[in-house]
């Protein structure tokens, strides 16, 4: 019988390695996997490319990851956030990358990558540098830029509720690009407040069906995110 539950934070992240690409969860301080982070931090992993919604804010979690020198890049659409500190003074000093990607693109450029698809083709960012180096056609009488999904080695995400199998809910906006996410990565950590018994969860409520979810823990009381 499938049970992908693990029993430690350090199990959950075991075998993530130097140069990955890890998607993260969040939107501002929502959704996001504080204690799996933390869990990367501790395990040494380095040179790094994170995708998120924003860089990081305070000193902890995202902005922890940064501050311990374990990112080589940042992808992400609001780098100065409030609170970025840890990413504007790297960012100044010229010790870390960014790949300012519109909202709206990072999040479908994740979803290409989940469904396949070979690349997209949108207005957004067109006729701006964001467009620099990128193919551009133009379409029904308007520019737009070829955008390449955007995929990852890892997914960290925190979820509401699960079962064993990896089964999916989520708080509100705390759900953001977590569904996208697992789709979009190779491996798919989650960290859940409540583990529920097969069948608990209502199947017209599951928001990431379990075969886009490969570990889980139990973290029944996560610290709060962009603590300073």
């Amino acid at each position: 019988m499938r049970d992908i539950r693990v029993s430690s934070l350090a199990e959950a992240v075991d075998g993530i390695r130097d140069g990955m690409t890890i998607l993260i969860s969040g939107f501002g301080n929502a959704g996001i996997p504080v204690e799996l982070i933390h869990a990367v931090i501790d395990q040494g992993a380095k040179d790094l490319t994170i995708v998120c919604n924003n860089a990081g804010s305070g000193r902890t979690d995202i902005a922890g990851l940064l501050a311990a020198g374990r990112v080589r890049k940042v992808i992400c659409s609001y780098p100065k956030s409030s609170g970025a500190v840890v990413f504007e003074r790297l960012y100044a000093a010229g010790r870390i990358e960014l790949e300012l990607v519109p909202q709206g693109t990072l999040s479908e450029r994740m979803r290409a990558a989940g469904a396949g698809v070979g690349g997209f083709y949108t207005p957004t960012g067109a006729g701006t540098r964001l467009a620099e180096g990128k193919e551009v056609r133009h379409l029904n009488g308007r520019d737009h830029v070829l955008e390449m999904p955007l995929k990852g080695d890892v997914a960290l995400i925190k979820a509401e509720r699960a079962d064993r199998w990896g089964n999916l809910t989520y708080n509100l906006a705390a759900r953001n690009f977590a569904p996208t996410m697992a789709m979009a990565a190779d491996l798919t950590i989650v960290q859940a407040r409540r583990i529920v018994e097969l069948g608990a969860l209502d199947p017209e409520t599951i928001v990431t069906p379990s075969i886009f979810v490969d570990r889980l823990i139990e973290v029944p009381n996560p610290e709060p995110a962009g603590r300073p």
